[in-house]
């Protein structure tokens, strides 16, 4: 008797589990497998956008079957859908679009803003990149609306898809006053009064060289100079005054008659630091300046092969220098001024 029933108590336990089996195979099939996209899509959710009007939407565009499955998905999903740009993959059932959607699973990007980018330089680039939404100026009283030369931070930035231009800036600005409050507490050359100081050599440095090995050293040249009081007199500081702060010659060349420039910036005719960066600046440029290298050079020229040749006294600059102008004379034909 007891065989018996224990037989029974298997079968039935046996078909209970066929039962479940056959259950999660229709409910997978129902809300996952049983989808029309035979290739990703991307839907976008405007704002205020009901589950109703969705639902429409998505059975119009062919991206679910069943608009009852699609609402009983999100009802148990939360009930609410929000607003933003979702990439939706090939094969997606009523109940991952859903899932998606209710779960703000938006679409994600990437925005890199450059070292040595100027603040024009980088509106420029935001408003060509058409996934971003907006413009890149505001006249309310929010600091993004304020921004000035050196008060964002170049990184790459995840965001979502859509997200606005006036976010990104405001993003780059937060993590520039992070930086800030990181170092700004550190000790820094006496040559250098605050942090708009370290900030505005720092730039000077990162427009220089694209090198990190070499900035410590072409921090500790100008860094040099301020304490003999001598002009920094540095090519890119005569670049943002011409270019009236965008910060690239976009291909002109930088001739004598330009260091004659009018202007604050221009350090081949004003002493000491210009009044405020010339671009924005990276780490590795601020920490030149924090901590630059021990040396006595006073001047630096282009070695033709993206560094730099230094040297502390001018006669030897100026060999240096006789050897720049050939090779700049022997790649494009142009000699553009001797310093």
């Amino acid at each position: 008797m007891q065989k018996r029933q224990w037989k029974n108590i298997k079968s039935w336990v046996k078909f209970a589990l066929a039962i479940c089996a056959v259950i999660v195979f229709v409910v997978c099939f129902v809300f996952n497998l049983w989808s029309p996209l035979r290739k990703p899509v991307t839907v976008v959710v405007p704002k205020g956008a009901s589950v109703i009007g969705m639902t429409n939407y998505l059975l119009q565009n062919r991206i679910i079957k069943s608009g009852d499955l699609f609402r009983f998905s999100v009802r148990l999903n939360g009930g609410k859908i929000m607003a933003g740009e979702y990439d939706i993959p090939r094969g997606a059932g009523v109940w991952t679009i859903a899932d998606i959607l209710t779960h703000g699973k938006v679409a994600t990007t990437t925005v890199t803003i450059p070292e040595g980018y100027t603040l024009k330089q980088t509106k420029k680039m935001l408003m060509a990149i058409p996934y971003l939404s907006g413009e890149t100026d505001c006249s309310s009283s929010a600091p993004v609306c304020h921004l000035t030369e050196g008060e964002i931070f170049p990184d790459t930035y995840r965001i979502a898809r859509g997200t606005s231009r006036l976010a990104v800036l405001d993003l780059a600005r937060k993590k520039m006053l992070s930086v800030k409050e990181s170092l700004s507490g550190n000790a820094r050359p006496e040559q250098l009064k605050n942090w708009n100081d370290v900030l505005v050599l720092a730039s000077i440095v990162q427009k220089e060289t694209p090198k990190i090995k070499e900035m410590p050293i072409v921090a500790s040249v100008y860094l040099n100079r301020l304490k003999k009081n001598m002009r920094l007199q540095a090519d890119p500081t005569v670049v943002y005054a011409l270019t009236d702060g965008f910060g690239d010659m976009q291909g002109q060349p930088l001739l004598r008659g330009h260091l004659k420039t009018e202007s604050p910036y221009n350090t081949y005719r004003n002493n000491g630091l210009p009044p405020k960066p010339i671009a924005n600046v990276g780490r590795a440029a601020i920490h030149a300046v924090l901590k630059p290298a021990n040396t006595n050079y006073l001047f630096f020229v282009a070695d033709g092969r993206g560094g730099h040749k230094f040297s502390t006294d001018y006669s030897e600059h100026q060999k240096n220098h006789s050897v720049w102008r050939g090779i700049k004379k022997e790649i494009n034909g142009v000699v553009d001024y001797d310093k």
